[in-house]
């Protein structure tokens, strides 16, 4: 991955100067997207015991139950050592009976009530090496298929025990068809499914394309699943205080440079740069950051911008990188046609979380 520490349209800067976004161009090799299927740091540490229910909210309670459960059930399996190696691994694998039912949990619920915490807590409690179970967004599996290719993507994942898939949307009609192929592959080789999202199965693609042309293979990918509703509010603003106000050019600059790791971009050459990188690669892009500052936040352009930084966001918020800006607040990076349609969910995340990585960049600025 190649990186500057030049400012987008200034000249080099001293050793000290601050990194440019706009200056990282990653290539991400395939066995580093496979290496990297695991939760990511900002979830490294969790488990069900940490999760805390809203106790005004008993389904997050009950799913924390039914997660431990499909665990618990995994475990079984894995002591029945039915559909898996033989002795200690070794061998070829037994011929899997393709399961009866769902063989899978979907966490549906807003941004916020934590579903990827309980889903990384089901990561690392399913009894298995952690070669042998993956975690990954729905970008990042789409990509792994075009770096490998299906059927290898398919014979790479077929030995897991776990797959969980984070985020998952279907934005065209293309990923529909690849990705109910690839689960129905790894559901007959017996691989367990988990993931993340805010629309319920048999509603992926619903205001995004024409999804009742697609109808049978959305149904096909809610066969693999037990729906699981989790309701609740969003935690990271459950009270807390509001998010700073957006500072002044000179003060996000003067920090980016006092802040050893940091990058600091204009907002608009930033959302021109990203056009050029893959999503998949958002989170190299990031590599080695402490802070992100951004000049000149303002509302994205379109549609196909917005969702290129809702990427970002996530990305951001999986390493925990703080991110200080000038400009608009960032409740008004989306307009009012964006949040009233069918990715109202994901921009409304992205808001939650950009909001949330604002509150912890605040005191990186000098009083």
């Amino acid at each position: 991955m190649s990186s500057s520490t030049a400012a987008p349209g200034s000249g080099p800067l001293t050793e000290a100067g601050p990194l440019s976004l706009c200056a990282r161009e990653p290539r991400v090799p395939a066995d580093r997207l496979v290496a990297e299927m695991v939760p990511p740091p900002r979830f490294d540490a969790v488990r069900f015991a940490t999760y805390i229910p809203d106790p005004n909210q008993p389904s997050q309670t009950e799913a924390v139950r039914v997660l431990e459960g499909f665990t618990a059930g995994l475990g079984a399996a894995q002591a029945s050592g039915g559909g898996r190696r033989g002795f200690l691994g070794l061998g070829r694998a037994k011929a899997p009976r393709t399961p009866a039912g769902p063989r899978g949990v979907y966490l549906d619920g807003g941004y916020g009530v934590g579903k990827t915490h309980l889903l990384a807590s089901l990561w690392h409690a399913t009894p298995a090496e952690p070669s042998r179970k993956a975690f990954g967004t729905f970008v990042e599996l789409t990509n792994l298929v075009g770096a490998l290719g299906f059927q290898q993507t398919v014979q790479t994942l077929s030995g897991h025990r776990l797959l969980c898939i984070d985020e998952f949307e279907l934005d065209d009609p293309g990923d529909t068809v690849l990705v109910s192929t690839l689960l129905g592959k790894l559901v007959e080789a017996g691989v367990a499914l988990a993931a993340t999202s805010n629309t319920l199965p048999g509603k992926l693609g619903e205001g995004r394309f024409a999804a009742a042309d697609f109808l049978r293979e959305i149904q096909g990918l809610s066969a693999h699943f037990r729906a699981l509703r989790i309701d609740g509010e969003d935690y990271r603003h459950r009270g807390l205080p509001e998010a700073p106000a957006p500072f002044t050019d000179e003060e996000v600059t003067k920090t980016a440079y006092a802040t050893p790791g940091a990058s600091l971009d204009d907002f608009p050459q930033l959302l021109g740069h990203l056009a050029k990188v893959h999503p998949s690669r958002y989170g190299a892009l990031t590599d080695g950051l402490k802070a992100v500052c951004l000049t000149d936040v303002r509302p994205v352009p379109d549609q196909s911008t917005a969702l290129r930084l809702v990427v970002l966001a996530d990305r951001l918020y999986d390493r925990e990188v703080p991110v200080l800006a000038s400009g608009q607040p960032f409740d008004r990076l989306f307009s009012e046609e964006m949040l009233n349609g069918g990715y109202r969910k994901k921009y409304f995340r992205a808001i939650s979380r950009l909001t949330a990585l604002a509150r912890d960049a605040k005191g990186l600025v000098a009083s």
